[in-house]
């Protein structure tokens, strides 16, 4: 296994799908070069953003194939393997590892989400075994997976059931909890910043690597917030973090980070299609509405 420590944005890519939701696999080329282009350092992909959880196992080992030809050792390859059933994460995870995959996450099952640390780690313990020369990452996202459980006791207990354990992808705001995980054996595990409306928060409790939705189309605001942040200018740090805030409400409005963020990627250059239902297809007068409010951000001067 190798053992990495995350430096930088990792943005959680869209799946690029056709208009009758058959995926489009074309479009990963010019989505992977467009990511490095902005300076991002790799790709968490099938997750919440790639709507994984809406794909079968196939469709996800095919966008796992695709996205695998533009590893490099600036851009990592990150895949997202949980799944309602642990035997398909399982599948998933010794695929990514076949693959050569960088690393492999898995958020706790959304389908009866377990009640105590332990019944986790017993669904995270087979999967990260499938994968156990990989790094596995525990993807904390209570807001979706509905785990909302305990992440230090997670991982006080996992580290000596899950050897190839590294951190936490840590996409909630208990940032109580989130410092008291950094903290845990001097820093043992990696803890992976996942709001990005509040990442200088994050940035603030020690925090290197962020993975993102809106890394994906807005970067260069990010990257600027952590330039700001390493040279003590923290007003104007929290200026662009503001910016990011006005993007994340927009999000909202239009029906969430998936939804419109698909519609923003396709003003940015790389149309990845609608999401698939039950998300709503965006209507060009939902676009047109869309443009006009980003107009009124910054968004267009710092995408």
């Amino acid at each position: 296994m190798n053992k990495f420590k995350i430096t930088g944005l990792i943005a959680a890519p869209f799946t690029p799908m056709h208009q009758d939701g058959s995926l489009n696999l074309s479009k990963i080329e010019d989505y992977a070069n467009s990511l490095k282009r902005d300076g991002v350092v790799g790709a968490f992909i099938c997750g919440t953003t790639g709507e994984g959880m809406l794909m079968n196992d196939e469709e996800r080992m095919s966008v796992a194939n695709e996205w695998i030809k533009f590893k490099a050792s600036d851009f990592k390859i990150i895949v997202h393997v949980g799944s309602t059933a642990y035997k398909s994460s399982e599948k998933l995870a010794a695929h990514a590892e076949k693959i050569g995959a960088d690393a492999i996450g898995a958020m706790g099952p959304i389908f009866l989400p377990p009640s105590d640390v332990e019944s986790l780690i017993d669904y995270c313990q087979p999967i990260a075994k499938a994968g156990s020369k990989l790094p596995f990452y525990y993807y904390h996202i209570p807001s979706v997976s509905n785990v909302f459980l305990s992440m230090k006791d997670f991982l006080l207990e996992a580290d000596n059931r899950i050897p190839n354990l590294v951190g936490i992808k840590f996409t909630h705001n208990n940032f109580m909890e989130m410092q008291q995980c950094m903290a845990l054996y001097n820093g043992k595990f990696e803890i992976l910043h996942g709001y990005d409306e509040v990442l200088l928060g994050g940035l603030v409790l020690g925090a290197k690597g962020a993975v993102g939705s809106t890394y994906n189309y807005m970067a260069s605001c990010y990257q600027n917030i952590i330039h700001e942040f390493n040279n003590d200018n923290i007003i104007k740090a929290s200026e662009l973090q503001l910016m990011s805030v006005e993007v994340v409400e927009l999000l909202i409005k239009y029906g969430g980070g998936v939804r419109a963020g698909k519609a923003i990627m396709g003003l940015k250059g790389v149309d990845c299609g609608p999401a698939r239902a039950p998300i709503k297809k965006f209507n060009k007068q939902e676009l047109s509405m869309l443009c006009k409010d980003l107009e009124k951000t910054e968004f267009f001067n710092n995408k």
